[in-house]
């Protein structure tokens, strides 16, 4: 079972994904409304390739995944009741667990036959800031593209996303010491590649 979208935190980062789909749109999508859904698609489309370029490292990838995952919504739609069931998931929480899950079954398949690094090394707290705010786009992606694949998701899915150690663990069906390592590991060489960056700007 898909876990619900993170629960709001005042330090959480505001996902790109937060966008307020209104009920009468989503009624029109439902109902096969074609015009309805080009809107939620092209409301969706950025948000959804970024992740999946971040997560799965190769455009040609993303793209794939994010045509997967709009041909999901389009056939799932009808199943989505958001706040109607009391469930009080978003309509964006519930397109991006979509997203974020074929990313990371992506990333799975080609992990298969890679050996996994230790759970327990580098262990750390959850405070570990985020990359530096003066870095732009274009040097952060290429920074996050030096990354290992499993590494450079955790990053991802906990700075941009916003999701816990204990929801990386799952969708990732890893342990949540996995989780907190990579965020680790990944954060020191993260900023590690992006000095040399800074220095020269």
């Amino acid at each position: 079972m898909p876990l619900p979208p993170p629960s709001p935190v005042a330090d959480r980062p505001v996902s790109s994904f937060a966008i307020d789909v209104p009920e009468s749109l989503l009624a029109r999508a439902r109902a096969g409304e074609g015009a309805a859904f080009e809107q939620i698609y092209r409301w969706f489309e950025r948000p959804v390739f970024t992740l999946a370029v971040r997560i799965a490292g190769d455009r040609e990838e993303a793209t794939e995944v994010l045509q997967e995952t709009m041909l999901k919504v389009l056939t799932r739609i009808g199943d989505f009741r958001g706040h109607r069931d009391g469930s009080g998931t978003p309509f964006w929480g519930w397109l991006r667990q979509i997203a974020v899950n074929e990313a990371l079954m992506r990333l799975r398949s080609r992990r298969r036959h890679e050996h996994g690094d230790s759970d327990e090394e580098h262990l750390a707290d959850d405070r570990i800031p985020p990359p530096p705010a003066a870095a732009d786009a274009a040097a952060l992606g290429r920074a996050l593209a030096q990354l290992p694949e499993a590494t450079r998701s955790v990053l991802w899915l906990y700075h941009a996303e916003g999701y816990t150690h204990e929801e990386i663990a799952a969708l990732m069906q890893r342990s949540i010491s996995f989780s907190k390592s990579q965020l680790a590991r990944g954060s020191r060489r993260l900023r590690q590649l992006l000095e040399p960056e800074q220095a020269h700007a």
